[in-house]
């Protein structure tokens, strides 16, 4: 196999382990964006973003945003004006009871 089929390959096998973020099911219209973002994250979110485009990730707890660049439309965090991320708390597991 020539250097020119392995980079072929290689390309081709980038493309295909690219794949889109999964989402926490779809709004009612069938979009897999919040219908409604809740005010107290609109009120921290930095000026910027789209923020009729917000999904809820389980996987990490937090707000993503759809940004359409140039090149690509992905999903970025949704960020305070500070820069951090806005997630969720993580919930708690219950304390298990005492041994006696």
């Amino acid at each position: 196999m020539n250097i020119r089929s392995k980079l072929l390959l290689l390309a081709g096998m980038s493309l295909a382990a690219c794949t889109e973020m999964a989402t926490t099911g779809t709004a009612s219209n069938g979009s897999r964006f919040l219908p409604d973002l809740p005010e107290s994250v609109r009120a921290i979110a930095a000026p910027g973003q789209n923020l009729d485009q917000v999904v809820f990730l389980e996987d990490d707890n937090c707000y993503w945003y759809e940004h359409a660049g140039p090149v690509e439309t992905t999903l970025l965090p949704l960020r305070t004006a500070r820069g951090n991320a806005i997630c969720a708390e993580q919930p708690t597991a219950p304390a298990a009871p005492a041994a006696t």
